[in-house]
């Protein structure tokens, strides 16, 4: 395990500086905090909104996540979210409602029902990748096309590094003695 202090080389054989690596988590508190604020999802909420809440966008784009390796489950959503699967069940209750998602009964397990997104929620999702899309072209329209490219690149190595680091976090924390069970 490395700090900052005491950086592993780097490919080329040069470690990144003190101040490059104070800087990349310097822009990561700043990205964090506007994610806290929900910059992206109130902006989505704004133009194709549709009496849509934040948790009810949550829950959409779990589902949607989810359905991509797996059934999803009130259960699932729940954990995916890290909420309790009450709260989970009534956002869930709320979108069937409003014709979002539609309660399906499982393939895998006829006892069990899952959630599925329905056309409606496919448009609004396809809406909402738009306002995504079109905020993060406004915000590199005047890069070079190289350093987009680049950064695309770079930015999902970091993420994918990120998730992995995150990963080993929570087995090491599940392997200490004394962690909860469940």
């Amino acid at each position: 395990m490395t700090d900052e202090t005491t950086p592993s080389p780097s490919p080329t054989g040069t470690a990144p500086g003190p101040d490059t690596i104070a800087s990349i988590g310097s822009a990561m508190a700043r990205m964090r905090l506007m994610i806290g604020r929900r910059f992206i999802g109130n902006l989505v909420l704004s133009r194709v909104g549709g009496g849509m809440e934040l948790s009810h966008l949550d829950v959409v784009g779990t589902v949607r996540r989810l359905q991509a390796t797996q059934e999803a489950t009130v259960g699932a959503i729940a954990e995916e979210l890290r909420v309790d699967p009450s709260r989970s069940s009534r956002i869930v209750a709320d979108l069937v409602r409003q014709g979002l998602l539609k309660r399906e009964v499982s393939q895998e397990d006829a006892r069990r029902t899952i959630v599925v997104i329905t056309p409606v929620c496919q448009e609004m999702l396809k809406k909402a990748d738009e306002v995504k899309r079109e905020t993060i072209r406004e915000i590199v329209a005047d890069w070079p096309a190289e350093d987009v490219e680049r950064f695309a690149e770079l930015y999902d190595r970091f993420i994918s590094g990120f998730d992995r680091r995150r990963q080993e976090f929570e087995m090491e924390s599940q392997n200490k003695p004394g962690a909860a069970e469940g």
